[in-house]
């Protein structure tokens, strides 16, 4: 497939879902049009209604086909019965169980559902339910990350568990240029998911001020300290922002967000929200107060970015790069010579 198309999309190349609504219409309708697969994000909450007109909204901007995540560890019957009746294109799940019942009834509604899993047993679980593709996240990945494992470890033993199947295999975790793109392919993936390269674009719903420390900083942390009440137990990778450096070792692990002070607000899917300290909210375009205490998921592919472009040039800049870089070998080894 190299390059080409998974699941009826022109390139394989994925838009993460960006939590908790940084991934919005405009976001989505830019990576479709490009011929990518982009997803919108389900709130967290039940709210079909919302999830009914964000699809609309994506819909009014673009004719081509999109999809939805859904964090299966919040409540999410009601949105996904919104998102099967809007039949959208894909349903992306993650970090919950995929069942047989959840993937028979996405089939009933002609909608194709994606698990990402972070782990070879997850892999296994989603093959034996009939999904129509896995995103196989490695632990260099940005934001909630389930795995332990890395990407280049992970992803090569997915591929062979699926081979004779018609299950595609999307790489994700740290990929941010036509080099990620092309390594992934060599282990046998697929296609890409690329979350943070598609956060720190024009047309995400980042705060400014998020997206100008994806270029100013390098590195990341696995971390717990962010978001402990609302999701406890849930891992994350995030920017080492000065005030990360600062207090990430100053909240005791059996403290939370709870007692912080309030450093910011913010309209998430349509829902006034307080930010205490140590939140796992991240900034939005509509988010005041303290932006900089905040947390900033991001991947460890964050050193790889040095500016804010357009979504579309993302898909542009992976397809054309990789597919010089792959016509590059094959020329080297054909003729043997470098070109």
């Amino acid at each position: 497939m190299g390059w080409r198309g998974i699941l009826g999309f022109d390139y394989g190349i994925v838009q993460a879902p960006l939590g908790p609504d940084i991934s919005g219409p405009e976001l989505v309708a830019a990576v479709a049009n490009a011929g990518g697969l982009g997803f919108l994000r389900s709130p967290d909450w039940a709210a079909p209604d919302y999830v009914r007109e964000l699809i609309r909204r994506t819909r009014a901007l673009t004719d081509k086909p999109f999809g939805v995540g859904v964090v299966l560890a919040f409540p999410h019957e009601e949105n996904v019965k919104a998102i099967l009746d809007e039949k959208v294109a894909v349903l992306q799940v993650y970090w919950g169980e995929c069942s047989q019942q959840l993937v028979l009834q996405a089939h009933q509604s002609g909608v194709k559902i994606v698990p990402q899993v972070g782990s070879y047993e997850e892999a296994k679980k989603a093959v034996n339910v009939g999904v129509d593709a896995i995103i196989v996240q490695g632990n260099e990945a940005g934001g909630h990350v389930i795995g332990q494992e890395g990407l280049m470890t992970l992803l090569p033993r997915v591929v062979d568990l699926v081979k004779g199947r018609d299950i595609p295999v999307i790489a994700a975790g740290g990929i941010v240029d036509e080099r990620g793109y092309v390594a992934a392919l060599a282990l046998g993936a697929n296609a890409v998911a690329l979350g943070t390269r598609f956060l720190a674009t024009e047309e995400s719903y980042a705060h400014p001020i998020y997206k100008r420390k994806l270029v100013e900083f390098d590195k990341t942390e696995y971390t717990n300290v962010f978001g402990r009440a609302r999701w406890p137990g849930a891992p994350h990778r995030v920017l080492k922002t000065p005030f990360f450096l600062d207090y990430c070792g100053t909240l005791p692990n059996h403290e939370n967000e709870t007692n912080q002070p309030i450093i910011g607000r913010s309209l998430i899917h349509g829902v006034e929200k307080e930010i205490r300290r140590f939140g796992g909210t991240v900034p939005n375009a509509t988010t005041t107060g303290d932006i900089e205490s905040m947390a900033m998921y991001a991947g460890q592919g964050v050193a790889l970015i040095d500016e804010i472009i357009r979504a579309s040039e993302v898909i542009e800049r992976l397809v054309n790069g990789a597919r010089g870089l792959i016509l590059k070998e094959f020329a080297s080894e054909k003729f043997g010579e470098a070109i």
